[in-house]
């Protein structure tokens, strides 16, 4: 990570966080923290590539991995040829993990020849067919001219295919909401998952609110959850006809997971701990186009680079503004995403061309009035999964372990966990061990149920989350921050490890007896520095590596994990670099037990 991101967070600290600008912002993007930040190389777009001989048209060459397919066409197949082609399908599907895109009319070395219309027509019909013979559905994404070396209008169309949903096996993305307070973060959720407009007085936003000082304040203090489903056919499935949540799961091939952070600097915390323990798949960034670029803003935008969640950004609020102040904070988001300590490439998203664009290269943004929303719905349906198949078989394969991020009590179902598999898979039934606890013991327990989505599920697998009912288990043994894993795990424990860190934003020096909270995954616990190796003080930029020590019980951490610090201004990210496991006993002893 460039130390030079610390920039976002020094500005964050200053009055205001920069200047109060707006604007009607129609679709602004944002590239990932991982690089894929707007258009790489040329448009995936005939009419963009020229027409001329010694200018060809191309996409980049067809990968053996991932889940896009070029096909020159498909008319009239061999039985045996079509069988091929089915089980070809079937990998790409499995490669994106129930999604694959067909690009109709491309060469495997990416050039676009194009089809007449009746070979289209013919190759949209084979297609098709293969779809129903997996199991799938098709939606045309897009269709573009090639005049390209040919006298006679050609076509390459880009299709969507998508598993019809099966046992509950859809795909899951969660998407982690951020933004500045006010900036319309529960009213953007409420009119996606509700399917009504707000009102202008905040109606949208009320079935979100977890809490009656929320409802009064119009601010989000805690965390909650949303979902919005896409079926087989790309159509929106929300709440608007009535649904529970059950049938949402039910009808949807693909389920959104919308994350609502708070935006309030004092929740920042709050903020952090779902950012770091929810592991989301990317994030939204809210900002409002009548205030632009103000309160936490940077802050928020500091922290998904620090902790490399790719994010989008979506702009609301610009039926309030007038053209000048759109154009305004146009420049000033453009500004910031160009800095150094961001380097990320914007992209305008004007149509659904450029949403479905926007999706693959992973950059986009619109708004609340109604206005550009088909925009983002068409962006987060399109949107790939950012782990593939291999990755997900690897987690599966690995021993069980459940990061504890809630903790309820549901009458006449006991006690109740929230949070995310980690790895391995999870049945109804399952016995497995929770800890640490205070004094540095894992506990037996057993899975009575799971819920996923807000419905019954039999199998949770590496990467979802889920709720865990745990029956008559004692609710007062456990504490957020927990893991639950196989007891062949035989877990480790530490109150003492290592992190390589930079320090993002300090007002003076950082020296040794500094305290802070730590955030590892779950894990947010004050810690002592007990040593900066190979220095004695740390400013704002610097790196070392850092001897931290908690002050209250000791902690599950793992070498390599993310590592984010706070107290105050102070800032800084990093990983684990070592642990020092200790026993049940010694942890007794050195919490003062």
């Amino acid at each position: 990570m460039d130390s030079r991101v610390s920039e976002l967070f020094g500005g964050c600290c200053r009055p205001g966080g920069g200047p109060a600008v707006g604007g009607t912002l129609k679709a602004r993007g944002a590239g990932s923290s991982s690089g894929c930040g707007g258009p790489k190389g040329k448009k995936k777009n005939g009419r963009n590539r020229g027409g001329k001989a010694n200018n060809p048209p191309y996409l980049p060459p067809e990968a053996e991995d991932g889940n896009i397919e070029y096909k020159l066409k498909l008319v009239n197949p061999s039985q045996y040829r079509f069988e091929h082609l089915v089980t070809q399908m079937k990998w790409r599907l499995q490669e994106g993990r129930g999604e694959a895109v067909y690009q109709i009319g491309v060469e495997d070395n990416g050039l676009l020849v194009g089809l007449a219309e009746e070979e289209m027509r013919a190759s949209l019909k084979t297609l098709h067919r293969m779809a129903e013979k997996v199991g799938a559905d098709i939606t045309v994404l897009r269709e573009r001219e090639v005049d390209y070396d040919s006298d006679m209008p050609r076509k390459i169309t880009e299709v969507l295919v998508r598993k019809v949903p099966d046992n509950q096996q859809f795909l899951d993305l969660r998407v982690a909401v951020l933004g500045n307070v006010d900036s319309g973060k529960s009213t953007l959720l409420g009119v996606l998952t509700q399917g009504e407009l707000d009102n202008g007085r905040g109606r949208a936003r009320l079935n979100l609110f977890r809490h009656l000082h929320e409802i009064q304040s119009g601010r989000t203090s805690s965390i909650s959850f949303e979902i919005l489903g896409f079926n087989s056919k790309g159509e929106v499935v929300n709440y608007s006809d009535s649904r529970t949540a059950e049938e949402i799961c039910e009808s949807s091939s693909k389920m959104i997971t919308f994350i609502d952070l708070a935006g309030h600097h004092k929740y920042l915390h709050t903020t952090i701990f779902g950012l770091t323990s929810y592991c989301p798949d990317c994030a939204l960034l809210l900002v409002s186009a009548n205030t632009g670029i103000a309160g936490t803003t940077r802050e928020h935008l500091g922290l998904a680079l620090a902790l490399k969640v790719p994010f989008f950004i979506v702009v609301s609020k610009i039926d309030l503004c007038a053209k000048t102040t759109v154009e305004r904070t146009v420049r000033q988001l453009e500004r910031v995403l160009k800095q150094p300590g961001c380097h990320k490439v914007p992209m305008l998203v004007t149509s659904e061309d450029d949403a479905v664009t926007a999706a693959q290269q992973f950059a986009q943004s619109p708004n609340v009035s109604g206005e550009s929303l088909d925009l983002l719905k068409v962006f987060l349906n399109i949107l790939p999964p950012l782990t593939n198949s291999k990755e997900q078989e690897e987690l599966m394969q690995q021993l069980t372990e459940f990061q504890v991020d809630e903790i309820y009590t549901v009458p006449e179902v006991g006690t109740v966990v929230g949070g995310t598999l980690s790895s391995g898979i999870c049945r109804e039934g399952d016995q497995l061990v929770v800890g640490p606890t205070d004094d540095g013991c894992f506990l037996e327990l057993r899975v009575c149920s799971i819920q996923r989505n807000r419905s019954a599920c039999r199998v949770l697998r590496a990467g979802q989350a889920a709720t865990l009912a745990l029956g008559d288990f004692d609710r007062a043994l456990l504490r957020k921050g927990m893991v639950m894993v196989s007891p062949e795990m035989n877990p480790t424990i530490c109150s003492v490890f290592e992190a390589e860190i930079v320090l993002l934003f300090h007002a003076t020096t950082f020296r040794r007896g500094f305290q802070v909270t730590v955030h590892v995954g779950n894990v947010r616990q004050t810690a002592v520095v007990e040593k900066i190796h190979a220095k004695d003080k740390l400013r704002t930029g610097e790196k070392a590596v850092v001897r931290f020590r908690f002050l209250k019980h000791p902690e599950y951490l793992k070498v390599g994990a993310k590592l984010l610090f706070r107290e105050g201004v102070t800032k800084g990210i990093g990983h684990v670099t070592d642990v020092q496991a200790i026993t049940a006993g010694e942890a007794q002893a050195n919490m003062g037990f």
